[in-house]
């Protein structure tokens, strides 16, 4: 199957480069139709702007598959500020193996995510409608945070990080402002629990520029001792709840 056979684009929205077929396999057309429906309905809908549509394979749906270089196998997933899906639809079409939630406060955002899970069979995506220091008592802490263009690294760390597992990681695409934001950061993520932090680039070869990355990983207590304990007690509530 070739790029271009995997379906006809829209007016605007050009054909799939052939990096995308490398990319998303035997899942391109389900890439195409989700392309689709961003220069459609997403557009319709003020979730992305009508100038994006002509650049959304690169600049959007590519830019943000080739995150799945940096993603252990196997591992939950929860995507911050999701919008209209990047990066958590192009990732769950790359990867399978993943169970990825996609957290959006936004309800008309969170509408169009959930025709977008259905319409492409994404059955190990979850929908969930909320702010993520809103969550922190009911979502199952995550293996991996992911978040594109949602805030400052420090500010995106301080609702992000509190939902990862003991040594978990988030990977926030942050593009040429990585190393500045991750310097200026540093001594928030440190009180949030930060163990070790780096700049690093996906996609060498099939996008360009390659997508960069920040990726902060966590020690035992993600978000620090304050947010350690807050969700003891949040668990201990639930507990006798359920009893």
């Amino acid at each position: 199957m070739s790029a271009a056979s995997a379906g006809p684009a829209e007016p605007g929205l050009p054909e799939p480069p052939p990096a995308a077929l490398e990319i998303f396999g035997d899942r391109l057309s389900d890439a195409v139709r989700y392309a689709e429906l961003l220069a459609e309905t997403g557009v319709r809908r003020g979730l992305i702007g009508p100038r994006e549509v002509p650049r959304l394979w690169e600049r959007h749906l590519l830019n943000c598959a080739v995150l799945s270089e940096a993603v252990p196998e196997d591992v939950t997933v929860c995507d911050v500020g999701s919008g209209a899906g990047l990066p958590g639809i192009p990732l769950a079409l790359v990867r399978p193996d993943l169970r990825i939630t996609l957290l959006e406060p936004l309800l008309r955002r969170t509408n169009f995510l959930q025709e977008v899970v259905e319409l492409l069979g994404l059955d190990q995506v979850t929908v969930v409608r909320g702010r993520a220091e809103e969550v922190l008592s009911t979502l199952t802490p995550v293996h991996v945070v992911t978040a594109r263009a949602v805030a400052p690294l420090d500010r995106l760390a301080g609702w992000g990080v509190p939902l990862l597992r003991p040594y978990g990681e988030m990977l926030a695409i942050k593009g040429d402002t990585a190393a500045e934001e991750l310097k200026n950061a540093r001594g928030a993520l440190g009180k949030l629990g930060v163990v070790r932090s780096s700049v690093l680039q996906v996609g060498a070869g099939l996008v360009d520029p390659p997508s960069t990355l920040v990726r902060v990983e966590v020690g035992e207590s993600p978000g620090g001792v304050r947010f350690a304990a807050k969700r003891a007690k949040a668990a201990r509530r639930g507990a006798r709840r359920s009893h």
